[in-house]
């Protein structure tokens, strides 16, 4: 695989040369896999040859290397050559292939086991077990629960039959102004869910669940942003389907404007997810629940043109991949608000929230004004609870004024 990249003999006897040199050809294999550029490959491999070099200078084998070893070599390279971006990501993947190979010993993780470690993991499998929560929605609680424990208890021992309700008062007072009011009301989930389950497992004698105060954060206070369907089309038409960014960036804005599907939905689908024979799309939300949509023609067009021409071959199972090596899923849902806002950019539009689940809103906003029901607005965003979607109700004022009786003993104008 390496005569890929390299076709001079000179060359080649310097890349097979030291212990590394009989496994330079699965590296080059796997960076010819994860879609990397010529150059860039070629970059990597000759940094795997300077430390197979460097190692048989030491007189050490490939089967010693692990990370403290890569660490050395970083100083010693660092004496006679620039910073390299390629340094850290070219070392980690080869050690993980050396690993994956067996040739080099997999150290068992260190093991977290101090009593703050318990209680996150027992929280964890409550949370999972018990509440059938996502992964996603666990670790955005875990977080918040070690924080609160560690500012109540410090480098104390952790005494949950102590807490007492000034602790939770303060613990959100000091932290609740630090982030949006969303962000504040999660924390305050996250820690009536962990004070519930404590109380339920019998660590306390209260339910200090009680205890948690509300943040302030009125669902129904104000109108929902949502962009007019005009705008929406903009935002479509501004993708080059001609370009394989192009082709999956249409895709996914077709997801969230024709479907409504929020950014994580559209992050972890997978290509099962897909029934083409039905026509419908499985939707995994934020808890355990699936949901199947229809597969709008024009979306599943647009999923089928990416998955044929736009989507780098790879052995990951995501619908949607980086374009840039290594190819793999996006990361996090931040990727999916990254191509909305470029897509606000190219279209020319100008708003304040250029969010995904804008195009989430005017999805709901659409079908109210085409004559849906709440309930079926509902069904499509698939909200669990109906008061969820009664901030809609609020955007259609003909339609509420129709529904408006006559005030009792109102003046008479005829």
């Amino acid at each position: 695989m390496i005569h890929h990249y390299f076709q001079s003999p000179e060359v080649l006897e310097r890349l097979y040369a030291g212990p590394l040199g009989k496994h330079i050809d699965r590296f080059a294999k796997l960076l010819f896999d994860q879609g990397y550029a010529t150059k860039t490959a070629q970059i990597k491999l000759q940094m795997v040859a300077a430390l197979s070099l460097w190692l048989e200078r030491r007189q050490l084998k490939a089967k010693e290397l692990d990370d403290h070893l890569i660490n050395e070599y970083l100083k010693f390279r660092a004496t006679r050559h620039p910073p390299n971006r390629y340094e850290q990501s070219t070392f980690q993947a080869l050690l993980k292939q050396l690993r994956t190979d067996g040739l080099i010993h997999i150290s068992a993780p260190a093991v977290n086991d101090s009593p703050l470690d318990r209680i996150e993991k027992n929280f964890g499998r409550y949370l999972t077990q018990e509440r059938g929560l996502t992964q996603r929605t666990v670790e955005n609680y875990l977080p918040i629960v070690r924080k609160f424990l560690a500012m109540r208890f410090g480098t104390n021992v952790i005494l949950l039959e102590e807490l007492i309700p000034e602790d939770i008062t303060q613990f959100i007072l000091g932290h609740a102004h630090n982030g949006s009011p969303g962000r504040a009301q999660l924390m305050v989930t996250a820690l009536r869910s962990f004070l519930r389950c404590i109380y339920q497992k019998g660590q306390t004698a209260t339910d200090l669940s009680m205890c948690v105060p509300t943040v302030a954060n009125w669902k129904l206070s104000e109108l929902p942003k949502f962009l007019k369907p005009e705008e929406v089309e903009l935002l479509l038409q501004s993708c080059d389907k001609s370009s394989l960014i192009g082709q999956r960036d249409y895709a996914v804005l077709l997801l969230l404007a024709r479907l409504g599907l929020r950014a994580g939905e559209v992050v972890h689908m997978v290509l099962e997810d897909i029934d083409w024979e039905a026509g419908e799309l499985i939707v995994r939300g934020k808890s355990i629940r699936q949901d199947r949509l229809p597969l709008l023609n024009d979306v599943g067009e647009a999923l089928a043109t990416y998955l044929y021409h736009g989507r780098p071959s790879c052995s990951s199972r995501r619908v949607f991949i980086r374009h840039l090596a290594p190819h793999k899923g996006f990361s996090s849902s931040t990727a999916i608000g990254d191509i909305v806002r470029r897509a606000f950019k190219r279209a020319g539009l100008q708003r304040t929230h250029k969010g995904a689940h804008l195009l989430r809103h005017s999805l709901a906003t659409q079908m109210l004004n085409k004559g849906a029901t709440l309930n079926e607005i509902g069904q499509i965003l698939r909200h669990q609870q109906p008061h969820t979607t009664e901030i809609y109700a609020k955007v259609d004022w003909v339609a509420l004024r129709a529904l408006a009786q006559p005030w009792p003993g109102g003046w008479n104008h005829e």
